[in-house]
C-alpha cells in the first residue's frame, strides 16, 4: 500500500519567514502539533523544515524568548525525512523508527507537498490490519465445518 492512502492531505504549512507566534496561532487555529515549513516556488510547495509544538516551547518559551521576535526558519528543524506518495507503508514506517521521527510530510513526483502521515495515521492503519487478520480464524472454522459435512 502506498502512504498516499493513508496521508492526511491537508497538512499545515508555513513560509519560514513565518513568526513563532504566527505559527502557534495556526497550530491552534487547525488543531495540530506541527506546522510544514515550506519555501514556495512555481506554484509548488517544497518541504524544507517541520516546527513541532515541542520544539516552540523547548526553544522559545522555556527559554523567556519572545515568540514574535524569532521567525519560524530559527528554530525550524531542517533535517527533514519526507516519503513520496508512492512510497510503501511499511518502509516509511521503518524510516521513521530508524530516525526516532513520528510527523513525515509527503510529497508528490515534482517534490510539492501533498500532506503528512504521522506515527497516529500509521498505528490506525496497523490497528486495522490487525483486526482484519483476527477475523481469518472463524471463516477458518466455518470453512472446514462446511467441508466436512
Amino acid at each position: 500500500m502506498h502512504i498516499a492512502e493513508i496521508c492526511t492531505s491537508e497538512a499545515t504549512h508555513c513560509t519560514r519567514d513565518e513568526t513563532v507566534q504566527g505559527a502557534a496561532l495556526m497550530m491552534r487555529r487547525y488543531h495540530v502539533g506541527d506546522v510544514i515549513v515550506v519555501d514556495q516556488t512555481e506554484g509548488t510547495k517544497v518541504p524544507v523544515g517541520i516546527l513541532t509544538d515541542r520544539d516552540i516551547v523547548v526553544s522559545v518559551i522555556a527559554p523567556g524568548l519572545d515568540p514574535n521576535s524569532l521567525q519560524v526558519g530559527d528554530i525550524m528543524t531542517d533535517d527533514l525525512l519526507t516519503a513520496r506518495e508512492t512510497d510503501d507503508v511499511y518502509e516509511t514506517i521503518e524510516r521513521m523508527r530508524l530516525r526516532g521521527i513520528r510527523r513525515v510530510p509527503v510529497v508528490d513526483a515534482a517534490g510539492s507537498l501533498a500532506g503528512i502521515v504521522s506515527a497516529d495515521d500509521l498505528l490506525e492503519f496497523l490497528a486495522e490490519e490487525m483486526g482484519e487478520l483476527s477475523r481469518i480464524s472463524p471463516y477458518q472454522q466455518a470453512h472446514e465445518r462446511r467441508a466436512r459435512q
